[in-house]
């Protein structure tokens, strides 16, 4: 009876529910076609390996006790034909899934930019202009998303079937994935990972509007501050500025034009100065010290929280954004 019941409830679920999500992102349709060659090559193989399994089965089986099989001489060209076929399909598939990867990883350099913090067992996305939403996210429509994610405690995976995008978010650390949405409506977004107790309900929506109602939902929902603002004040509050001088006389770097560029680091390494770096230089500010300035930089690890560190790196990214606006004038 619990059986009948089972496989009624999985009947109903496929005729509610598509085989896969639709595809509604500029990648989505790419990574369909890369899956559908993976399931085809594999099912093509498959027939293939057993049919032949089944007609040497037949033409080769022992007929009497007393035969005794020939010698089977090795092919060279046999040998060739299954090694050089497979090597060649192995390195479709890697060039194939790699120029996905590759394409995936890199944001547009006009990509509007949302910011995540994922928790037990929620989701907050914050807009530039401050807009704050909980599970939910309004994106308008044929335009780049890059959303730079943390996790205030475990890791936590977020995945939107519908655009083929999944990536884990990571405590103590920036992770980042992009799209572009390419049809309207509503779309499914959740954790992929097992995060806990309440893992299944750590879901939401993104919302894909038109650019206009975008823009009108982005200013209606605006609060007071935004999130160059915000860190702008907590970079007050905090007494950043006495140290961070804007005429590079102060005891740390100058922070104005840093975002985006590389800084030589006491032991002659080079790294970029980006939102991970940032991080790293407020929570733990003597993991990589700047050359040439002192390394006595207190720690505001748990001084401020994820919310507050995404304002302040927002802030610092505005000043070199006024630095170039300047020279260009």
């Amino acid at each position: 009876m619990i059986q009948v019941f089972n496989f009624g409830i999985a009947t109903a679920a496929s005729l509610f529910f598509p085989l896969h999500p639709p595809a509604a992102s500029t990648i989505a349709p790419q990574v369909d076609y890369l899956y559908y060659f993976l399931t085809a090559f594999t099912l093509f193989f498959t027939f293939l390996i057993f049919a032949f399994i089944f007609y040497f089965m037949v033409k080769y089986r022992r007929r009497s006790e007393d035969e005794v099989p020939e010698e089977v001489k090795v092919s060279i060209p046999l040998e060739l034909t299954w090694t050089l076929i497979p090597t060649a399909i192995c390195a479709l598939i890697f060039f194939w899934g790699s120029s996905l990867f590759f394409r995936n990883a890199r944001p547009p350099a006009n990509s509007m930019e949302v910011f995540v913090v994922g928790k037990q067992w929620m989701w907050q996305l914050q807009h530039a202009n401050g807009a704050r939403e909980i599970n939910e996210l309004h994106v308008p429509l044929n335009v780049p998303v890059k959303l730079t994610m943390t996790s205030e405690d475990v890791i936590h995976d977020f995945f939107v079937p519908a655009f083929r995008v999944k990536e884990d978010v990571l405590p103590g650390r920036y992770t980042s994935i992009w799209f572009q949405a390419t049809k309207l409506g509503s779309f499914m977004f959740e954790c992929a990972q097992m995060c806990g107790a309440f893992h299944s309900s750590m879901h939401g929506e993104v919302i894909v509007m038109k650019p206009d109602d975008f823009a009108h939902w982005l200013a209606t929902n605006a609060p007071s501050q935004t999130m160059s603002s915000a860190g702008g004040q907590l970079f007050s509050q905090l007494g950043c500025a006495s140290c961070h001088q804007e005429d590079s006389s102060g005891k740390y770097p100058q922070l104005a034009g840093i975002y985006g560029h590389q800084v030589t680091l006491r032991n002659g390494a080079r790294a970029t100065v980006d939102e991970g770096f940032l991080r790293s230089a407020i929570v733990n500010p003597n993991s990589e010290p700047v050359a040439g300035y002192s390394v006595s930089m207190p720690s505001f690890q748990g001084q401020i929280n994820e919310v507050q560190l995404l304002d302040l790196i927002a802030y610092i990214k505005t000043l070199g954004a006024a630095r170039k606006e300047a020279a260009i004038q």
